[in-house]
């Protein structure tokens, strides 16, 4: 691989990367990452010791041990559009060399936990709960630029989709993506396994209807619907197919589990979800360390 050029893996006059201010003796192998940044302190105030702490616009970070494991907590923002900020420059002070910008010989796996916030779409998965994402369907079109994307799509889930669900031709192509074996098999006894919808939007793209009207009013309704082989939608986010795309391609383990603070279908909501999400927390740290 030839040596990258300073505005194509961009680094800090402190060799930190450029948007999460991050030097590479700061990451751990395991990292948190989470949409909000106040989170990250929220995550923090576990550590026994912090040996790092840094903040960037939207991307705040912290490196500490919980039980005796390094873990890194790392804010993303919110979108895919973050997410790819976040998963490059994680594999870039994992991989390369940023003083020579230049790929190491041995490759470096990192286990990536999204811990976040979402809305179910399925009536039986209740706010308060916690949704494991087996797989990602992304309704973003992040993914699409990087090649190598065809081989990592479940194409038995987007064939089935697409054919399903007729989709509109203006909006971007949905795709499949799965998480990590090992982390799914990790989680799965405390929460509700099913596929995630990755929306590249809050309203429009996840059905919300304000005042603007929706190009597919029905597009809720086809990703309830939708069954394939034992696998259901069952909640909306704006990160993991990015997270599961991306560090699939790159060669990393990744996995969301979500609390669950709002159902479209029943049209329950916790304003004051801090309690719920703190369990998650609780609880992912506690996994990631057993």
């Amino acid at each position: 691989m030839p040596i990258l050029t300073k505005p194509d893996l961009m680094v800090n006059t402190d060799c930190s990367v450029y948007h999460i201010a991050m030097k590479p003796e700061n990451l751990a192998d395991t990292v948190i990452v989470v949409g909000d940044p106040q989170r990250v302190h929220e995550i923090s105030e576990h550590f026994s010791d912090i040996d790092h702490q840094a903040s960037n616009r939207e991307f705040n970070s912290c490196t500490g041990s919980y039980k005796g494991k390094r873990i890194t907590a790392l804010s993303t923002g919110i979108g895919t559009d973050n997410c790819d900020i976040v998963m490059h420059e994680l594999d870039a002070l994992a991989n390369f060399d940023l003083r020579t910008r230049t790929l190491k010989t041995d490759l470096r796996p990192l286990t990536i936990v999204r811990l976040g916030t979402s809305g179910a779409i399925q009536p039986d998965v209740p706010v308060n709960s916690f949704v494991l994402s087996t797989h990602a369907v992304g309704l973003d079109n992040l993914l699409h630029f990087y090649k190598g994307t065809p081989d990592i799509i479940d194409k038995a889930l987007t064939d089935a989709f697409s054919v399903y669900a007729q989709w509109p031709q203006d909006l971007s192509k949905p795709y499949f993506v799965k998480g990590t074996d090992r982390l799914i098999n990790l989680f799965k006894p405390y929460a509700v396994a099913g596929i995630t919808a990755t929306a590249p939007g809050f309203y429009g793209p996840q059905g919300r209807f304000l005042r603007l009207p929706l190009t597919d009013p029905e597009m809720i309704n086809k990703l309830q619907n939708f069954k394939h082989n034992g696998h259901r939608v069952v909640n909306f986010e704006m990160e993991t197919s990015a997270i599961y795309g991306l560090g699939t391609l790159m060669g990393h383990e990744v996995v969301t589990i979500c609390a669950i603070i709002a159902n479209r279908t029943t049209g329950d909501y916790n304003p004051d979800h801090k309690k719920v999400v703190n369990s998650l927390i609780q609880l992912v740290l506690d996994q990631l360390t057993a």
